[in-house]
């Protein structure tokens, strides 16, 4: 089962190697991955260069901005299986071959979600993420967890999607699968720990700097999947949602306390 992966880079050297290691010495026998950079001055380019043997396409040229840089990846891609990285993330060893075999075993599933982790600048943990409840209601009412880095998704539902909005400059990973499963794509999880999300001072997550952007974008996702404005009727389900994982929360550590005084 062939998996195209892309890697968006801009700028990211100091952590570009380590994303391009890790999915590359996954030792999966049918990869295709193609690296896409619209004009790095750090050195990134001359990395990506170095590594021109191991990969089936560069894409050197501008672009309107990271979903358009992507769009243009994946008209490149002919791989049943799609994923993309950021050059600051990291896939964990042996994660093709989780999904390739899941893939394999759930012929109706269409996005498959997996496990992973939020890592700082340095690599270490911060904390798991184990990915759940992804369906169109509780992604807009943040009622759910998922980690872009360990989701895996056939051509098909990409193909017959619109694409990454190139519009949208700071979900549109978010915005690209709420679509995918608003057509009627199937989620399946994958009961493993598969990529790291880094959270670094110059991330989009990590500096906050475009939350107001963050929020209008968000706004007219919803209007796009409703077709009307939120009010207190969304308000109430989000309430509910987030109550139920400050439950989930909650009763999780309380399970860890537990263990520590009976150990």
């Amino acid at each position: 089962m062939k998996i195209s992966i892309v890697t968006l880079s801009l700028n990211q050297q100091n952590y570009l190697k380590d994303a391009l290691d890790s999915v590359l010495q996954q030792g999966y026998p049918e990869l295709e991955y193609i690296v896409v950079d619209p004009g790095s001055t750090d050195g990134s380019r001359e990395l990506i260069q170095s590594y021109a043997n191991q990969l089936s396409h560069m894409i050197f040229e501008r672009d309107r901005g990271a979903a358009d840089g992507l769009n243009k990846g994946f008209a490149r891609a002919t791989g049943e299986i799609f994923a993309f990285l950021n050059a600051d993330d990291i896939l964990l060893p042996g994660s093709l071959q989780r999904v390739a075999d899941f893939f394999e075993q759930h012929s109706d599933c269409d996005v498959a979600m997996g496990n992973g982790f939020v890592i700082d600048g340095e690599g270490r943990v911060q904390r798991h993420v184990r990915a759940r409840s992804f369906t169109v209601r509780r992604y807009v009412c943040g009622g759910t967890n998922w980690l872009q880095q360990s989701t895996f998704f056939r051509s098909r539902a990409f193909l017959n999607s619109p694409g990454f909005n190139v519009e949208n400059r700071t979900c549109w990973d978010g915005e690209l699968f709420v679509k995918m499963v608003h057509q009627g794509a199937k989620v399946g999880y994958i009961a493993a720990d598969l990529a790291g999300f880094r959270i670094h001072d110059s991330s989009i997550s990590g500096s906050g700097r475009l939350q107001q952007q963050y929020e209008q974008d968000s706004s007219r996702i919803f209007r796009d999947l409703f077709g009307r404005e939120w009010d207190i009727r969304d308000d109430v389900q989000r309430f509910f949602y987030r109550s139920e994982g400050l439950l989930r929360h909650m009763r999780t550590w309380m399970q860890k306390i537990t263990k520590r005084e009976f150990a």
